[in-house]
């Protein structure tokens, strides 16, 4: 690992790409307050700094489900066009803003159809919305290419629903397809219909696997379901007993060996007890071992984080240098969800020469 150095005022410049990041999740805290008080909705406090504290005091519980609790007031104010539309907007100014070039954002339709809107109409709204932060963000000379994944909620019986909004939605900006939510006890193999129907109709996706449950969720995620990426996929670690000398069991080989892009997201992996510490979370030492490993907000709101702060912390606690931040950002466009040609030239017209000047 090479030993250069970055502060964060350099790091908040350099391009960025993110593959994990949900929409519910990444509210801005004022933005939660407005619509709250809009729609009806109490909210724990109406300060939004103490909700943003609320927020992460919630999530560092150490346990998925309860993170997963704190998304209760996001999707409250998310149930209407005007919600939806603010909320996808300012999602995309945001990333913008944090050095952010290429984004997929993630969530799940089924979740926002309670104010009457159909799954149709909430995709459209979305896209409305993000395609509305686009225009600004490049007006503003700060672009950044968002596609969507639209996510099936893998505890609930409309994931092949969900899936086949992803075909019918994917030239209108729409790139893949993920399932989200409570991971154990609900395997993604449950829902091959989907993922089988996916891969007749040339969609990609990725699955949440290897968080809150191990091997076998990994394992059936490619294998059985035939995922093209991995959420998350923290415990992948647990088929390499000896991570210094590098000896690779048959999974995890498979995972290293065919270019299967894990979408690590260290600080919500620490709120979830997938991890102990920035200094000794997988991602390094993956990284090291030639994994095609990407770096994550999950839940910017939830885990009160950024692209710029992710890759700090890893700067600060774990050594990396500026090397290391071009390698995950190069690996996150690499495995995109969109042609070649678009990942290409944003590898070698953005981001290459970007890491270039500032090295």
């Amino acid at each position: 690992m090479n030993a250069t150095r970055v502060d964060a005022d350099l790091i908040r410049r350099l391009p960025k790409a993110v593959l994990h990041d949900h929409l519910d999740g990444g509210l801005r805290p004022a933005t939660v307050v407005e619509l709250a008080a809009e729609v009806g909705h109490t909210l724990p406090t109406t300060d939004p700094d103490e909700l943003a504290a609320w927020y992460y005091e919630a999530a560092n519980s150490g346990d998925l489900v309860r993170y997963i609790a704190t998304f209760e007031h996001t999707l409250a104010v998310m149930q209407n066009r005007e919600g939806l539309l603010r909320v996808a907007e300012e999602y995309v100014l945001d990333l913008a803003a944090d050095g952010v070039v290429y984004a997929e954002v993630r969530y799940a339709p089924e979740l926002n159809t309670r104010g009457g809107l159909s799954l149709s109409e909430v995709v459209e709204t979305v896209q409305e919305g993000l395609a509305a932060g686009m225009a600004k963000a490049a007006a503003a000379g700060t672009p950044v290419r968002v596609g969507t994944l639209l996510c099936g909620m893998r505890m609930f019986d409309r994931v092949r629903e969900a899936a086949d909004l992803a075909v019918a939605y994917r030239d209108a900006g729409v790139v893949g397809f993920d399932i989200a939510g409570a991971e154990d006890g609900f395997p993604p193999a449950d829902h091959l219909a989907a993922f089988e129907h996916l891969r007749r109709e040339n969609v990609p996706f990725t699955i949440h696997a290897g968080e809150a449950h191990g091997l076998p969720s990994i394992h059936q995620a490619l294998q059985v379901c035939g995922a093209q990426r991995i959420g998350h996929g923290v415990r992948i670690t647990e088929d390499i007993p000896d991570l210094a000398a590098g000896k690779l069991g048959r999974l995890a080989g498979w995972v290293r060996d065919r270019r299967i892009a894990l979408e690590m997201c260290p600080t919500s992996n620490l709120q979830t007890g997938c991890a102990t510490s920035i200094a000794e979370h997988p991602i390094t030492a993956l990284k090291d071992l030639g994994f095609r490993v990407t770096l994550n907000t999950d839940n910017r709101l939830v885990s009160g984080t950024t692209m710029t702060r992710e890759m700090s912390l890893l700067v600060e606690e774990a050594g990396w240098g500026i090397e290391d931040l071009r390698t995950v950002t190069v690996n996150a466009l690499k495995s995109a969800f969109i042609p070649f040609d678009e990942r290409n030239a944003l590898i070698e017209d953005v981001v290459l020469p970007a890491y270039a000047a500032a090295l």
